[in-house]
């Protein structure tokens, strides 16, 4: 399986759930959410755009994707909603590892990581800014189970350490509905 491969399986809709330990303090937190995955051919604009901050020619970019959430966390249930566009590089000398371009509306710049895709499946991304390190690992048990594990350490000494199951809910997000649609159904 190729990165492409593995985001064209993530397409749709999911359901996941997290616990998250935190080392220092110790603490666990547990949350669900909702995700949906869309696939975006290298003519989106939100590819081409990421790929020209970046000064990267869209042309040697592989097909994106678009994740949005929708989620609970915490004893508070603190909400966390958000999206983010994913485009992948391919190295020249291999193609199942790259940069991974990343635009997340809540961050003020994009975030260039990097990607494994393991000869098991496993997709792991590496993002590191100076106020992070982030590892994360994805790989599917069946066609509509998703697992994830991830660690994120901090500067300060802050690290989380997390463990995800996504169950497939049906197929990529509906179109937002219109009045018109909505008169008719």
């Amino acid at each position: 399986m190729d990165i492409t491969e593995f985001f064209q399986q993530s397409a749709g809709k999911w359901f996941s759930q997290r616990t998250s330990h935190y080392m220092a303090p110790p603490q666990l937190e547990t949350g669900t959410t909702d995700l949906w995955i869309d696939i975006l051919p290298l003519s989106d604009p939100e590819v081409i755009k990421l790929c020209r901050q970046y000064r990267i020619e869209p042309s040697i970019a592989l097909p994106g994707a678009r994740v949005k959430w929708n989620g609970t966390v915490g004893v508070k249930q603190r909400k966390q909603v958000g999206s983010t566009v994913l485009v992948p590089i391919p190295s020249p000398d291999s193609p199942n590892t790259g940069k991974l371009l990343q635009q997340t509306l809540t961050l003020n710049a994009p975030v260039a990581g990097r990607y494994i895709m393991g000869s098991d499946g496993c997709l792991t991304l590496i993002t590191e800014t100076p106020d992070l390190y982030s590892e994360e690992r994805l790989w599917f048990e069946s066609p509509n189970l998703r697992l994830r594990t991830s660690t994120v350490k901090r500067p300060n000494g802050v690290s989380v350490a997390s463990f995800c199951s996504e169950i497939r809910m049906g197929g990529a997000q509906p179109p937002a509905q219109t009045a018109a649609s909505a008169q008719q159904a």
